[in-house]
């Protein structure tokens, strides 16, 4: 299970394609939502508008058949307990999958 940090994958699309063609982009942000969430543990999945803009950008019909996304997971702890909060960003083409390690100075 990732503990908090960042975590680059590769999700595959290519499963919304099975369905009809009306609501695939609905589809595949749905996917990309339950991915996360079974990956990561995570209590909330949130996805930026950058990956869905590019989910989008071909239009309801077409998504595309893959997309590459780093993810930031993160516990806040609150009143109720701890939650684990996943943030979905658009990846550069660059990163490999796995594990992201900022390396700065």
């Amino acid at each position: 299970m990732p503990s908090e940090g960042r975590w680059v994958y590769v999700i595959p699309l290519r499963r919304v394609y099975w369905g009809r063609r009306s609501n695939r982009a609905d589809r595949a942000v749905r996917i990309i939502r339950g991915f996360v969430a079974r990956h990561t543990k995570a209590d909330d999945v949130v996805v930026m508008s950058e990956v869905n803009n590019y989910i989008w950008s071909r239009g309801r019909e077409r998504p595309p058949a893959r997309v590459k996304v780093v993810v930031d997971v993160r516990e806040e702890k609150g009143e109720e307990g701890s939650r684990r909060i996943a943030v979905v960003r658009l990846a550069a083409s660059k990163f490999k999958p796995g594990r992201l390690e900022v390396r700065r100075g």
